[in-house]
């Protein structure tokens, strides 16, 4: 670690750190005073949103295009950057992709996680945080849930590869208690950074409801899918707990800042505590931009649950964090994304400058 204002400065190295979260999570750690190393093969990310990160924050980061599968040259960066702590990032992660090529997420997320943990191991790297995901829980057994509820049955390969993940985090601190082990469970990021500059790019038509419904309000799609409006809810449509992206990101910060004082295996939820419907969701999005977006009604996806929300208190207790935006600006900041952005990181002209 190198010395920083008063204090050590730890060196995190991000795997798949070019992607949504982990380019979010990238500002947030150099704007706190944290060295920064991208391990990313870029086969769903950008380089563009490693420059913008930089642009962002005035702050230089080191990129590695490698492979995770490349345990030797994961041991390589490992000791050369002199790594502290490891955020974990890199899977592949499209549910419906997920179902129909299984044995590419189980490859490219469980071998992946092992060349990773084989590489740390080696060289003595024993700081981990993961992230995870709610799709672990499976259809909760009561909501909000919280993390002590035992894990449910996954709904797809995705969600059964996180839960394997998690595992095997676990058995190895099992087996070395030295290793230290944050697995944070996500609930459903959206939004972006205020800037305009980064945000989410899927590739191909998007998966999850918010770049739908900006690229239906920028014109790159006709309407909003709405699979069922029969769930038992308020409104009939399922109910999730969105978090803004950059409440993610400052949660990874606090699970850096505290990992030493953690004990040796934690799970925490990160989730607002608040659900919201589909069509709240829709409502929030067109009062952002002022203008309806059409949608269709249509059956039930398989393995949909009805509400999925957490109890996010944990995160408050063990590290001192709480997520802060609401819905609106959730929207608001996906919207000056999306606008700015409207072929996601394809666009080469330059549009949106900080003030």
């Amino acid at each position: 670690m190198q010395k920083w204002e008063g204090f050590m400065k730890k060196r995190v190295l991000l795997t798949g750190g070019a992607g949504y979260i982990g380019s979010h999570t990238a500002v947030e750690l150099l704007e706190n005073g944290y060295e920064v190393i991208v391990y990313d093969n870029l086969s769903n990310s950008s380089k563009i949103a490693l420059n913008r990160v930089e642009e962002i924050t005035g702050k230089t980061l080191t990129f590695y295009k490698a492979d995770i599968l490349d345990t030797e040259f994961l041991k390589k960066v490992l000791i050369d950057e002199k790594i502290d702590v490891v955020i974990h990032f890199a899977a592949l992660k499209a549910v419906g992709e997920s179902v129909k090529k299984p044995l590419k997420y189980y490859h490219n997320n469980l071998t992946g996680t092992l060349s990773l943990l084989m590489a740390m191991e080696e060289v003595g790297c024993k700081n981990i945080i993961f992230s995870s995901s709610a799709t672990v829980y499976g259809d909760p057994e009561k909501t909000p849930i919280t993390e002590d509820q035992p894990k449910g049955f996954c709904t797809n390969p995705y969600g059964w590869s996180k839960s394997f993940m998690e595992q095997i985090m676990i058995d190895l601190h099992t087996a070395n208690p030295d290793f230290k082990v944050v697995l944070l469970r996500y609930f459903n990021p959206i939004g972006a950074h205020k800037s305009g500059l980064i945000g989410e790019d899927p590739q191909g038509i998007p998966n999850n409801l918010l770049p739908y419904i900006s690229q239906v309000a920028v014109g790159e799609l006709e309407y909003v899918h709405i699979f069922g409006d029969d769930y038992k809810t308020h409104d009939g449509t399922g109910v999730r707990d969105y978090i803004h992206v950059v409440d993610l990101a400052r949660g990874h910060v606090k699970a850096v800042e505290n990992i030493e004082t953690l004990n040796g295996v934690e799970i925490i939820n990160l989730a607002t505590g608040k659900g919201y419907s589909v069509f709240d969701v829709i409502k929030a999005f067109e009062k952002v931009i002022g203008k309806e977006i059409p949608y269709k009604v249509e059956d039930r996806r398989q393995g949909d649950i009805d509400e999925s929300f957490a109890d996010a208190s944990k995160a408050k207790k063990v590290l001192g964090w709480q997520a802060e935006y609401d819905i609106e600006r959730m929207c608001e900041d996906a919207w000056r994304w999306q606008k700015n952005n409207p072929h996601g990181y394809q666009r080469k002209e330059k549009i949106w400058k900080l003030p």
